[in-house]
């Protein structure tokens, strides 16, 4: 699996996931869709920036029927892979949602193996529990009940809020959502954090200052240019 170095992962917190997608445009252009969509929503504290690994895994909520494995399989897959964890599940119910498929329980056993954030196409509970473990989770919401949460894959692809994740991608989350950062631009991408930081604090500055005209906007920020591209 192909690692950032701990200068970038540490480097990265220092900046919000809508500077760093920023910097991901300016590398890779658009459309890019490496972000998690509305529904996916920080259920919890979240004072700076986590980053790890994605670890995936496909669980159902409800459905008695499910061809569950051991959970054994999915911590053991855990324990044995390097961290930092992003943890990435799915509930692939055919109610996903209607019981939660996360709680203060597996918040703890997940730290215990490396997490440092948990993002669920689903629902959670106990969330009071889960602030006092500190692990920042993202997912729809909380539900009070769960019904028989099997997990039925590891290490498969999942998709949450629109965004296919592999086991292996480089995850960033805060109190915006989460992004995917390619990893094998993740150094460039961090120093176009610095790039976009800057040039957003200019334009602010500048947006807040008398000489502030939508003449010089225009000039500024070639506005038409923009809306009359050149063939």
């Amino acid at each position: 699996m192909q690692r950032a170095s701990d200068e970038i992962i540490e480097g990265l917190k220092e900046f919000d996931t809508p500077t760093v997608f920023n910097a991901m445009v300016r590398k890779l252009g658009l459309p890019n869709e490496e972000y998690t969509s509305h529904e996916i929503r920080c259920l919890t504290p979240c004072a700076r920036p986590v980053v790890g690994y994605a670890v995936t895994a496909e669980v159902t909520s409800m459905d008695l029927d499910s061809p569950g494995i051991s959970w054994a399989e999915y911590y053991g897959f855990m324990e044995e892979t390097p961290g930092p964890h992003f943890c990435v599940m799915k509930d692939v119910d055919s109610r996903p949602g209607r019981g939660a498929s996360f709680g203060d329980g597996m918040a703890t056993m997940h730290k215990r193996f490396g997490a440092v954030a948990m993002v669920i196409e689903g629902t959670v509970r106990d969330l009071p529990g889960v602030n006092v473990v500190g692990l920042p989770t993202w997912a729809w919401g909380s539900t009070p009940g769960h019904g028989a949460t099997f997990i039925t894959h590891v290490n498969t692809p999942v998709t949450v809020g629109k965004l296919r994740v592999h086991s292996g991608d480089l995850m960033m989350g805060d109190e915006g959502g989460c992004v995917r950062i390619p990893i094998e631009h993740a150094g460039d991408i961090l120093r176009l954090c610095s790039e976009v930081r800057d040039f957003e604090q200019d334009a602010m500055a500048f947006m807040r200052s008398p000489q502030c005209t939508v003449e010089e906007l225009t000039r500024r920020f070639k506005w038409d240019e923009k809306a009359n591209p050149k063939p």
